[in-house]
């Protein structure tokens, strides 16, 4: 942990770079034989779960690179693994990509050698939670929001605000909402709180939830102290919630649309809203190890992760959306209203995620870097 805090100090300032930073990899070679991923859960499948979800088996016979993938359930647990080395390729979220280029953790993508970076979509090409001075760390995958899902069952109509997990009260099945919701595991959550305190606390000024003054972060965290007293369980393991909501009693929480589909999927009451509040969100990039042992596999995987079948599978699959436009007509798992029906129109109203860093400028320079982020929520957590 203390390493982990230390790694985060280093974004108490403004992140900076010390010169022009050059892609690495200059052509392209032989495949080395594998290739080796950290991903979030449901990211990369290769047809274990449901045969008809499968965007490895074709890759690995085309290039002779076999995939070997490491789920990670949280950025830090992602920023960890990469810290450890070991592997080539990370699907990280924004509250992680500029992590991982401060501590030189990975390296620039030379789009020259990815000929479907063409493809991306343009609010995506140049996102600022991986491009820093005009040079890419990296390649867009996924995107999408954290929606509230909610038992069908409990909540015959959807509910209208976030409050069912942030305050106490009677839920419309008569009951009390304590011990029956959840919360993330993760500090990018006192986002979702200042989010919440921006809706229905003008007066304090939040501009940006990830851009905390002092006050702020203070009513920030005095909202999730008393979401603690309502919390049953704080999720991570996107698995561990979807049991919860099928056998714990769990009713409300937030969460993403893979757990959603996957009850669905289920036949299970459960259903997903986003709230008059709106969302947090995540804009997820594969991202290269500084000394990544199989680079080529590597550039290998980025192209073929672009693919318009490959986006659409993935976002049928994850109830995410895809980083190439194309991917949503003609997918057969996706089908042509999927993109719609996922939230491609709502890009603009996502805050998505991004690292908290003391120099912002919604508040003149004076915000709560993540370090104290980190060791705050674990004390939320505990009771603290």
């Amino acid at each position: 942990m203390n390493a982990f805090l230390k790694s985060c100090t280093a974004l108490t300032v403004a992140l900076t770079f010390s010169g022009q930073a050059i892609a690495q990899v200059k052509e392209l070679g032989k495949g080395e034989g594998e290739v080796n991923i950290v991903a979030w859960p449901g990211y990369i499948e290769r047809g274990e779960t449901d045969k008809n979800y499968d965007w490895v088996t074709a890759f690995e016979k085309e290039s002779g690179c076999k995939v070997n993938v490491k789920t990670a359930n949280t950025s830090d647990e992602m920023v960890s693994l990469m810290n450890e080395g070991g592997f080539d390729l990370v699907t990280a979220s924004g509250d992680a990509s500029l992590r991982l280029v401060a501590g030189k953790r990975v390296q620039p993508i030379n789009t020259d050698l990815i000929p479907s970076w063409k493809t991306v979509d343009d609010r995506l090409k140049d996102a600022p939670w991986f491009t820093v001075d005009k040079v890419h760390y990296g390649v867009p995958y996924q995107w999408g929001p954290n929606i509230l899902m909610y038992n069908t069952d409990v909540f015959k109509e959807a509910p209208k605000s976030w409050n069912v997990v942030f305050e106490e009260m009677k839920l419309p099945d008569g009951k009390s909402n304590k011990g029956r919701v959840q919360a993330y595991d993760g500090p990018i959550h006192i986002a979702d709180a200042a989010n919440y305190l921006m809706f229905h606390k003008p007066e304090l000024g939040i501009k940006d939830p990830y851009e905390l003054n002092e006050d702020q972060y203070k009513a920030a965290l005095d909202l999730l102290r008393t979401q603690r007293t309502l919390v049953g369980r704080y999720w991570h393991d996107a698995a561990i919630q979807v049991d919860d909501f099928q056998n714990e009693g769990v009713v409300a929480s937030g969460s993403w649309p893979y757990q959603v589909n996957t009850l669905v999927a289920a036949k299970k009451p459960v259903a997903s809203t986003v709230p008059q509040e709106g969302v947090t969100g995540w804009a997820d990039t594969t991202m290269m190890e500084a000394d990544a042992a199989h680079p080529n596999c590597a550039y290998m995987w980025l192209e073929h992760s672009l693919s318009p079948k490959v986006q659409g599978d993935v976002s049928a699959w994850f109830g995410s959306l895809p980083v190439v436009p194309a991917a949503c007509k003609g997918n057969e798992l996706l089908g042509d209203e999927g993109c719609k029906t996922n939230g491609y129109e709502n890009f603009d109203k996502i805050k998505f995620w991004k690292t908290p860093v003391s120099k912002c400028a919604s508040q003149n320079d004076q915000c709560v870097p993540y370090y104290r982020w980190v060791s705050d929520y674990i004390g939320v957590i505990g009771g603290r």
